[in-house]
């Protein structure tokens, strides 16, 4: 598994194993993080009264956390199970075995390409930067084509390889729908606002829906929403719209939505 550099951010959910188990808390390294490992305070177990931690979390465990606090400089992590949902749990787990699937595509694709260890990993690590995971780069890959790599400036021998893969393994039973915000703002502190009105905008939580909002180049962002129909997409498409515009707006910035933009 290609494993991320840096720390995740507060908020996020991660996939982690328990190594080990004390009594105040558990220690668990993060599976999708290159040598990082974060606590689950015995409060943040389980909800009430705790009598023995161990009967909830054992050494060698699979577990979903929800990341509460990120200190990089100390390199803590503080980590919860108590507020991961059933929901957010079977979700995360969904995209651990879609990642551990991408990884063996693009064990794939190095194989046809003869390409080195040292070649791939840094060609993987680019497509987990420019399309969050692995899985989402072929899935785009097998929607749109090879050129979903090739504008992101990836060689076109490569994109058309993974390509190859994509459509071959990628099952595509959903819609995929695009829309594009135009976000200003004058106060001195606008770059932040934008900033969090978008991190608010894609903490939204819609069920049987995948979205990312992508910059395309100033001041306009793309919002990509993946769903079961059409119907599903346009609603969830509309409400994280809704939810960012809104959010610049009560800082004194505008906002508009549109369906589609032209080139």
């Amino acid at each position: 598994m290609l494993l991320r550099d840096g720390f995740p951010e507060k908020g996020d959910f991660v996939i982690g194993t328990v190594k080990r188990v004390l009594d105040f808390g558990a220690f668990v390294k993060l599976d999708e993080y290159k040598d990082k490992e974060g606590l689950i305070h015995i409060s943040e177990i389980a909800s009430g009264w705790i009598k023995n931690i161990r009967d909830h979390v054992k050494e060698g465990q699979k577990v979903v956390c929800k990341v509460l606090n990120v200190d990089s400089r100390k390199g803590h992590i503080d980590l919860s199970i108590k507020d991961v949902n059933e929901h957010q749990k079977r979700l995360k787990i969904q995209e651990w075995k879609n990642e551990q699937k991408a990884n063996k595509w693009l064990e794939m694709v190095a194989e046809n390409l003869n390409l080195s260890p040292k070649e791939v990993e840094k060609l993987g690590k680019r497509m987990m930067k420019k399309f969050d995971t692995l899985y989402a780069a072929f899935e785009d890959v097998a929607a749109d084509g090879y050129d979903a790599l090739v504008k992101e400036g990836f060689d076109e021998t490569f994109s058309k390889e993974v390509e190859k893969i994509a459509k071959e393994n990628v099952k595509l039973p959903f819609v995929r729908i695009d829309g594009y915000l135009e976000l200003t703002s004058t106060a001195p502190d606008g770059i932040e606002i934008i900033k969090n009105a978008l991190l608010k905008g894609g903490k939204e939580q819609i069920e049987d829906v995948k979205f990312e909002i992508r910059y395309v180049g100033s001041p306009r962002y793309r919002i990509t929403v993946t769903a079961l129909d059409y119907k599903m997409a346009e609603n969830a498409l509309k409400k994280i719209a809704d939810k960012v515009i809104s959010e610049v707006k009560a800082k004194g910035g505008t906002g508009e939505f549109f369906r589609k933009v032209a080139q």
